[in-house]
């Protein structure tokens, strides 16, 4: 949480902190910033003392709505050292940092580097960095990071937006639902009132579009049918005539309009009927992923809740990362993740992490699946899920985990 920012930055003998990066969005700078809508600026925190947001002058306003004290760039001096620097943005930036830094009295220490830039530019800024203030040291994370270390437990305000954006992405995911249960059959094929076949592409416009109206943004979907559904990140053709009986994953993990808070959620699903080695698959994730609910402890390391479900897959027959790591098919991936401003966070649910604890206040998820692209077909099941301030593990996801969707209507006849 960000009220931990103190001790992890005494835990890692920091003395101060800087949040900085270019226009495209920025995890650290809206996590400090609390979702301010700035594209520049920069943050600045010596230890134990309050933030400080240092904005471009055409965000003022924007940055005051952070809740941190602001300066603009002009009051600071940064146009003074870009004129003393003959227009050498990297030597200046470095200077002006030097200025805020002695400002929050700090003239000497160990300073850690966060944010989002491109990669030449942050490499010439912290040359310049390197270069010009030589009475600092700074650092850099190389794992596990103080930011990802605060954002690995969410406080009230960010579980009240996280249980919103569920309640939406639930909503978004149930329209889908039952705009393909009332198309009509032809063949193999779906046809919508106009008799037209619809189409993977059809549905992702409309879930966009409910996302949308419900103030959320799509973040590239997966909703990949038949052998695509055997690859855990296709994303599906947008192309492709759904089809009665193929396997259908969709992968649903929208986030706030403009940057902000997750959800993620997964279902499976068969058009019509499903085919007896999917349901079979479908059945066995079925019991992994309550296996892996039971599993859960507080406190507990999350590798133990991944070993369940590993050793499940594996006394059903089916390969794993463990039992074989160069395999394509079986179980392919981690069990879960964490999930907030970023869709990836910690803990990792993994056998190959060791160190991750079930926390109060992580958001994860819990998401286990079996791929056969050569059997055409793949299944995974995925929840959001909460540890409450009680310690209990707590679903976000109430939409239910039903494979088939059957048909309202089949040759104008209810089925």
């Amino acid at each position: 949480m960000k009220s931990d920012l103190d001790r992890l930055m005494r835990e890692r003998k920091l003395d101060a902190i800087v949040v900085t990066g270019g226009e495209e969005f920025n995890s650290a700078r809206y996590y400090l910033s609390s979702g301010a809508q700035i594209t520049h600026g920069s943050i600045f925190k010596r230890r134990d003392k309050p933030a400080l947001l240092v904005c471009n002058r055409m965000e003022l306003e924007e940055a005051r709505k952070s809740g941190l004290d602001v300066k603009t760039d002009v009051e600071l001096g940064y146009y003074d050292r870009l004129e003393e620097t003959e227009r050498d943005a990297n030597r200046a930036a470095a200077l002006h940092w030097s200025d805020v830094l002695r400002g929050l009295g700090l003239r000497e220490g160990r300073v850690g580097l966060y944010g989002t830039w491109a990669i030449n530019k942050t490499i010439a800024l912290y040359r310049a960095l390197q270069e010009q203030l030589p009475q600092y040291d700074f650092v850099v994370e190389e794992k596990s990071t103080l930011i990802e270390a605060a954002m690995l437990t969410k406080d009230a305000d960010e579980i009240a937006r996280l249980r919103s954006v569920a309640e939406r992405t639930n909503q978004a995911m149930a329209v889908a639902w039952d705009a393909i249960a009332d198309l009509r059959v032809d063949g193999e094929y779906l046809l919508d009132d106009a008799g037209r076949r619809m189409t993977i592409g059809d549905i992702k416009d409309l879930v966009r579009r409910e996302l949308m109206a419900r103030g959320l943004e799509d973040t590239n979907m997966i909703f990949a049918q038949g052998r695509d559904a055997g690859f855990p990140h296709s994303r599906g053709e947008a192309d492709m005539p759904l089809r009665l009986g193929q396997s259908i994953v969709f992968d649903l993990f929208p986030r706030e309009l403009g940057g902000g808070y997750h959800h993620d959620m997964t279902r499976t699903w068969c058009i019509g009927y499903a085919p007896p080695e999917v349901q079979a698959a479908y059945d066995t994730v079925m019991e992994v992923f309550d296996i892996a609910v039971e599993a859960y402890g507080l406190n507990k390391p999350t590798h133990l809740m991944q070993e369940a479900a590993l050793d499940h897959f594996e006394a059903a027959g089916h390969a794993t990362t463990r039992s074989d790591q160069g395999t394509m098919e079986g179980y392919l991936h981690s069990l879960g993740h964490g999930v907030g401003i970023e869709i990836h966070e910690g803990p990792s649910i993994s056998h190959l992490r060791r160190d991750d604890i079930f926390q109060i206040g992580n958001v994860l998820t819990i998401e286990p699946g079996l791929y056969y692209p050569e059997r055409g077909f793949g299944v995974r099941v995925e929840d959001l899920f909460i540890i409450d301030e009680k310690g209990e593990l707590v679903s976000l996801t109430p939409f239910h985990k039903d494979l088939v969707i059957p048909l309202r209507q089949a040759d104008g006849q209810l089925q």
